[in-house]
């Protein structure tokens, strides 16, 4: 249903529809009691047939709209009209990430200061047990004054019908620019989907990491990780294809190509699990922690060996054992994690090592030039 511009909902004056997409229109209105901006987004009309589906969708949103942190949109109330919903949002100002990206590559310090913020949306999302499900940068608000918002939490999942969902990308909500066409809007739905979701399976919180790793890795090369000419062709790169790893400018870290292959891994049970250690991992990158070492070309690789499981990343950046649960068995698993990341720890150690002189000491007996030699 569209609104006509200078029409009314309650206390909402319509302006001029913003967005267009698989959850509807948006408009940016105005609340004559306040004397501020909102956007006005009008759900499907297939919303107010449900009633179980609608009955949902009002407890999710009471839940939604509890969220409070910088870096999400906030969500101010529901208004009913004419069997229509609508949903009453904060206008936020300045282009998507999509809009940016689309000038070129972010350089990495910008790129990284973007996912920071994003990740810390998310972090506080999943606190609260709400899965964003459809993150991507048309999704994401970038703010003159630097503040990055992320638009429609939790909102793919209020919207899937209680039955299983069909891994159909016109099932996930968007928001785009009335100019796109809904080819345009499935593609950009189905090129973020994780390989489970993409599946018709049920997802939790690691389909955000893989879709985090999607527009972190769109961000650094200017491309999407995954392509295709249709819907199908593209869902069947997520499923099967890996990202041109190659298209990684030189100049990003090796902890955010670690990063960035641990949250694109296809296998949800090796992919990384907590958002927070995302958001660690790149404060730190940020600060200016000193970069794991190039692994010369002669010898083995060991950051191929990263768990991308682990835990417990803040603790100690890259050399943090995974933190020990307090089950006896969660602690025997993650014992034997600790064990192995530490030998691979080592392993790199001792090939950078190998790469430098050895030091020049005095003997025993006061002779100059003596040299230590490492121990057999």
């Amino acid at each position: 249903m569209s609104l006509t511009p200078g029409s009314r909902i309650g206390p909402y004056e319509i302006g001029a529809q913003i967005g267009v997409g698989g959850m509807g229109e948006v408009y940016r209105a105005t609340d004559t009691n306040l004397s501020r901006h909102v956007a006005i987004k009008v759900l499907p009309a297939s919303m107010a047939t449900d009633a179980d589906r609608l009955a949902r969708f009002d407890r999710e949103a009471k839940t939604l709209a509890a969220l409070s942190h910088p870096n999400i949109a906030a969500i101010y109330g529901l208004e009913r009209f004419d069997g229509q919903t609508a949903l009453v949002m904060e206008l936020v100002p300045g282009p998507t990430l999509a809009e940016r990206i689309a000038e070129g590559p972010i350089p990495v310090d910008e790129a990284l200061a973007i996912a920071k913020q994003v990740a810390e949306a998310l972090e506080a999302a999943h606190e609260q047990g709400i899965i964003h499900r459809d993150l991507k940068p048309a999704n994401v608000k970038l703010r003159s004054d630097g503040r990055v918002k992320v638009l429609d939490f939790g909102l793919a999942k209020v919207l899937e019908p209680s039955r299983a969902s069909s891994p159909g990308a016109s099932m996930s909500p968007t928001i785009t620019t009335p100019a796109m066409t809904e080819a345009g809007m499935i593609l950009g739905t189905a090129a973020y989907m994780s390989p489970e979701q993409a599946r018709g399976k049920v997802v939790d919180a690691r389909a955000d990491v893989w879709a985090f790793g999607c527009v972190l890795y769109e961000m650094l090369t200017g491309q999407r990780a995954f392509v295709g000419e249709d819907v199908n062709d593209m869902l069947a790169a997520v499923l099967r294809s890996e990202p041109d790893w190659e298209l990684l400018p030189p100049s990003v870290p090796l902890r955010i190509k670690d990063l960035l292959r641990c949250c694109l891994e296809k296998d949800v049970k090796n992919r990384r699990r907590d958002v927070r250690d995302l958001r660690i991992e790149i404060e730190q990158v940020l600060k200016g922690t000193q970069e794991r070492a190039p692994v010369p070309a002669d010898q083995p690789d060991w950051s191929a060996r990263v768990d991308c499981t682990r835990r417990g990343v803040g603790g100690g950046g890259r050399h943090a054992a995974p933190r020990v649960g307090t089950s006896s068995n969660v602690g025997r698993a993650r014992d034997a994690g600790a064990d192995q990341y530490s030998r691979d720890c080592t392993a790199n150690a001792l090939c950078a090592v190998a790469q430098r002189p050895l030091p020049r000491v005095r003997g025993r007996r006061g002779q100059a030039g003596a040299t230590v030699a490492p121990p057999a």
